[in-house]
């Protein structure tokens, strides 16, 4: 026998050697195990395909670093029984910082009884009546030797100070930190007919919205009965300029309230709830846990908000009430701003990831599919056997 040739050495590493096809012995079973085995490889294919072409969000954790910026506060409620003027927005944080009687960047929208839109103001005007009545009275007094210099009833803060609209008598009222709760005794506010137009509005609700600007720190902002102001270095609010209400209710409806930039797929836990006040002077607290959130993407963008979770308090402002007495009624929103940031990363996987799974399912497939085959092959020879020798027999 001759040595072997280099051919044949290297053929003698065939893996998988064939046999020919007069030894191939093809069975209904076979054919069977084969169908179902190329339906299940096409379709984990296809769901490897689908996970290969979907994107994840996977989250990780940084410190946020942007704490000296800004933060921004949207927000959209509607007290369907509180008239526009009495209610005021404060901002309060701890580094000591206020802001009162908020009204840039902020809307409210008068509502009628039955919830419809009456008129929309930035800043709310107490109405048409009192503007010609300032411009008629001073158009009277234009040619006068003397201009004419209305009395702030001992609120004014120079002996020159002049108070010639109900306004601005009310507004050194608040400066002294007095209670504006007789405007009938006051010629401005007759002359404008203020007692009237209170009267008429008192059964009107409010809507408020806009956007507000805070430090990066704990604080607090609310939407109370009453023009606040800063006494003794106290954050306090006039609850007696109300006289024509008979009640103040804060049912209100929350329809938006987020922190940040509105980036899709953040949810606001305060969005759309309704409280129903179930008495005057109720407070409702909302403690807010606010994150700063980014989210990256696969095409280099970059989107920057906040997610936050919510926990509620309410009690009773009245000292009757069945809760704890006392507290300004209003509703209240504290936030604590966490220092972590939570990114989002969009991600994809490889090619060579899918390439290496789909490898995966075909082979493995196929060779679970030929061992069930081969079980299936040898069962019908043994079955078949013991039949031809019960016949024998």
């Amino acid at each position: 026998m001759g040595s072997k040739s280099l051919l044949d050495r290297f053929r003698d590493l065939d893996g998988h050697a064939k046999t020919l096809d007069d030894f191939r012995i093809r069975t209904m079973s076979g054919a069977t195990v084969t169908l179902v085995s190329g339906f299940v490889i096409l379709i984990l294919l296809m769901m490897e395909f689908s996970a290969y072409r979907s994107v994840e969000m996977k989250p990780s954790l940084s410190v946020d670093k942007s704490r000296k910026e800004k933060l921004s506060i949207n927000f959209n409620v509607t007290f369907p029984k509180l008239p526009c003027h009495i209610l005021s927005l404060d901002v309060i944080d701890i580094s000591g910082a206020h802001q009162e009687n908020i009204n840039h960047d902020i809307y409210k929208v008068r509502l009628d009884p039955t919830g419809q839109e009456i008129s929309k103001d930035r800043e709310y005007e107490l109405g048409d009546k009192a503007k010609k009545a300032k411009e008629a009275f001073e158009k009277t007094h234009t040619d006068a030797d003397t201009p004419y210099c209305g009395s702030c009833y001992g609120a004014e803060e120079t002996p020159e100070q002049c108070c010639n609209t109900c306004e601005s008598v009310r507004e050194a009222y608040l400066r002294k930190s007095w209670s504006f709760d007789n405007p009938d005794g006051i010629d401005q506010c007759v002359r404008e007919g203020w007692s009237e137009r209170m009267k008429s509005q008192a059964h009107e609700g409010c809507n408020i919205h806009g956007f507000i600007e805070v430090n990066k720190v704990a604080g607090n902002f609310h939407i109370t009965s009453g023009e606040s102001f800063t006494t003794g270095g106290m954050h306090v609010h006039n609850t007696h300029n109300t006289p024509y209400l008979e009640t103040i209710d804060f049912t209100h409806h929350v329809h938006q309230l987020s922190f940040g930039n509105q980036v899709s797929g953040i949810h606001n836990p305060l969005d759309g709830i309704k409280q129903t006040a179930p008495e005057g002077s109720f407070q409702y607290q909302y403690f807010l846990k606010v994150v700063g959130t980014q989210f990256k993407y696969l095409n280099g963008n970059r989107a920057i908000s906040n997610q936050y979770s919510v926990t509620e308090h309410e009690r009773s402002g009245s000292r009757s009430g069945p809760h704890s007495p006392g507290g300004l009624s209003g509703i209240f929103f504290n936030y604590e701003i966490s220092p972590m940031l939570v990114i989002y990363t969009e991600s994809r996987r490889s090619f060579t990831n899918f390439l290496t799974n789909a490898c995966t399912i075909v082979g493995g497939i196929f060779t679970v599919a030929g061992l069930i085959d081969a079980i299936i092959y040898r069962t019908e020879r043994t079955l078949k056997k013991k039949l031809e020798l019960g016949k024998t027999n």
